[in-house]
């Protein structure tokens, strides 16, 4: 096997090490509200479960050149966000919210997606998606880089109200096979569900 010291090669060496290995990522769709009320959406793979009990969810928000990006200093303002689970059907949607607007703008709308009130915070949701949880701020926590100049905003958010379109939802479960997700690999690459098989843990 090859062996590669991470502090002997560059910064964007080591990403694309990562981006590559940890394969495929959920992305994580995710609304938030300015102060002055512009609503910023954007996707972010770098995103997972933290507990159950009760729901938390991790958001790890990369920054540029050490400036902290319209979703990290709206979640913080406002302590609300709201997380969407990407599928196929608004895939293309997402990835034009990739792009880098003035935080007075709104990436919706370069999209035709609708945004949508939440039942318990000010940050609206978006229609479309299958799925999408209500959250608030638990931790924000500045990471990596240097004390200076951290490189990320690890958001650890709880979920509090969740929405789920019918055909995906049965008898307390997520259809994987209805909601047709989508996920992050390395490069401009990303994948579909893809063949599921079953294999119990042991007692």
């Amino acid at each position: 096997m090859i062996s590669i010291d991470p502090a002997e090669q560059t910064d964007h060496d080591n990403y694309k090490l990562l981006i590559g290995s940890v394969v495929p990522r959920p992305i994580a769709f995710v609304t938030t509200l300015s102060q002055e009320g512009t609503l910023n959406a954007a996707p972010f793979s770098y995103f997972s479960i933290v507990a159950s009990h009760p729901p938390l969810l991790s958001l790890s928000v990369q920054r540029k050149a050490g400036k902290v990006k319209d979703t990290t200093r709206n979640t913080i303002d406002r302590g609300e966000l709201v997380i969407h689970i990407t599928d196929e059907t608004i895939i293309e949607q997402v990835n034009l919210t990739a792009s880098n607007l003035p935080p007075d703008k709104s990436e919706i709308d370069l999209t035709h997606l609708t945004p949508v009130a939440s039942d318990l915070i000010a940050v609206p949701g978006i229609k479309e998606p299958k799925i999408r949880m209500e959250c608030r701020l638990e931790q924000a926590i500045a990471l990596g880089g240097t004390n200076e100049q951290p490189a990320c905003d690890l958001l650890i958010v709880r979920v509090v109200r969740f929405h789920i379109a019918e055909d995906v939802y049965q008898n307390g479960r997520i259809l994987a096979e209805q909601l047709h997700p989508i996920s992050r690999m390395a490069g401009h690459d990303y994948t579909k569900l893809g063949e599921k098989f079953t294999l119990a843990r042991p007692e």
